[in-house]
């Protein structure tokens, strides 16, 4: 399996590339700027682009959707209780500054617990609400994308339209920290950590 993040925009948000090394075959998880950097790391590793998959639908994560889908002709796919978010996008005033392009509606909506195929590799969507409505994370092997629900020793923030303090607790306990000790936590912002770390240590949970 190939994991390569990309540190973009001016919040500093974390993409990723995730690939099958023996198809090729890849997705990129929460495209949120510099469209053209992260596309560069599909390139130049000739990876066969199939997804672009989102946590959820905030600005600084879903900001460079719109030219990676319109370059490559992939399936965007996000939670139906993010669509708010798609369809206000344009009022949010982080947009502006983020000078985000409006990205299209989603192919189609995630499920909780559906699976993605990426060559051998299979995704296991959680809906993780709380952070937004529609939030959720992607479990792979012993790898979970947790985008804005869980951070090195932090949690996302609940004070934006749609966030919930105590439904983003209740996610992260009952569908996170059921994980092994030993997964490894890639999220939105900052830098990687553990399930048991982050257990044992983070002062919010």
């Amino acid at each position: 399996m190939f994991i390569e993040p990309i540190v973009v925009g001016p919040l500093q948000e974390n993409c990723y590339v995730v690939a099958c090394e023996d198809t090729r075959e890849a997705a990129i998880i929460d495209p949120g700027a510099e469209a053209e950097r992260i596309y560069q790391v599909v390139a130049s590793h000739g990876f066969s682009l199939q997804y672009v998959l989102n946590t959820h639908g905030h600005p600084d994560h879903v900001g460079a959707v719109a030219d990676i889908v319109e370059r490559s002709g992939v399936p965007f796919l996000l939670h139906q209780d993010d669509a708010f978010l798609i369809e206000d996008f344009d009022s949010d005033p982080i947009r502006a500054f983020l000078q985000a392009r409006t990205p299209p509606m989603p192919d189609r909506f995630l499920q909780d617990n559906e699976t993605i195929t990426v060559g051998s590799l299979t995704i296991t969507v959680l809906h993780t609400p709380g952070h937004t409505p529609g939030g959720v994370c992607f479990l792979l092997d012993s790898v979970l994308f947790s985008g804005d629900t869980l951070f090195a020793n932090s949690i996302g923030r609940t004070d934006l339209p749609g966030g919930d303090h105590q439904q983003l607790l209740t996610s992260i306990r009952e569908r996170l920290l059921s994980q092994d000790d030993a997964v490894t936590v890639y999220s939105g912002h900052g830098h990687s950590t553990t399930i048991g770390h982050e257990r044992r240590c983070n002062p919010f949970l």
